[in-house]
Order: C-alpha cells, then sequence, then structure tokens
C-alpha cells in the first residue's frame, strides 16, 4: 500500500470498520462513517511519477468511492479548511480544492466591499 504524503491524510484513508449508523456516538468524528476508510489508501493518493492517464482514471474512480459516502461534505469541509495539498477529498483533488478554495476568496472579498459600500451609504443618507 502507498503511503500518502502527509502523515495528517492517513485519517480519511485508512482503512477500518464501519459503525452502524444506531450505535455510532453522536460525537464521533466525522470520519468514522467514511467509505474510504475500507479502500486502498494508493485510489485517493497519487503514486510519484504516475502517468496522466491512470491519474485521471484513479481520481475518476476515487471520486465514486466519495459520491457514495454519507460524510463527502464534512470531508470536503476539512480538506479545505486545513488546507490537504494531496489527494482526493470530498470528491475534490487537490486542484479542484485550489479552484474552489480561490472563488470562496474572491466571493468574500466581493462580500466585505457590498458592506462598506452598503456601510458608506447608510451613513450619508
Amino acid at each position: 500500500m502507498l503511503q500518502p504524503p502527509h502523515s495528517s491524510l492517513q485519517v480519511a484513508a485508512v482503512p477500518a470498520q464501519r459503525v452502524p449508523e444506531r450505535d455510532r456516538d453522536q460525537d464521533a468524528p466525522w470520519h468514522t462513517e467514511a467509505v474510504c476508510r475500507r479502500d486502498e489508501a494508493g485510489l485517493f493518493f497519487a503514486p510519484s511519477k504516475e502517468p496522466t492517464a491512470a491519474r485521471l482514471s484513479r481520481e475518476e474512480a476515487a471520486k465514486r468511492v466519495c459520491a457514495r459516502c454519507p460524510v463527502m461534505v464534512e470531508c470536503r469541509e476539512h480538506a479545505l479548511l486545513q488546507p490537504e495539498p494531496y489527494g482526493v477529498w470530498g470528491g475534490l483533488t487537490a486542484a479542484e480544492r485550489r479552484v474552489v478554495l480561490a472563488r470562496r476568496r474572491r466571493r468574500e472579498v466581493e462580500l466585505k466591499k457590498t458592506a462598506n459600500a452598503a456601510g458608506r451609504i447608510a451613513a450619508a443618507g
């Protein structure tokens, strides 16, 4: 099995038994329900010098696993907040997560501009 390049990446990719929903502690971390805990970490993390076609195929297979995961949104947010630099997390590749983060930053800037403009208008009015 390939080792992920970042130690915190193992959280969502280490094989483990799934806890049945009715027995799960409500305070348990989101990753205890992650479907990928039952799959090979190599599906979610690229080996060195992986050919492009193989990478794309592997990433699509990982995304199919993510698509059926009950904690996909939590996983995605974890990867965006960390930020996780490698692997497929929450159905997004590292490159896709960079795009999402850039969009969020632009949206935050626009919201601040709008709020500042509204504040100036209210103060002048």
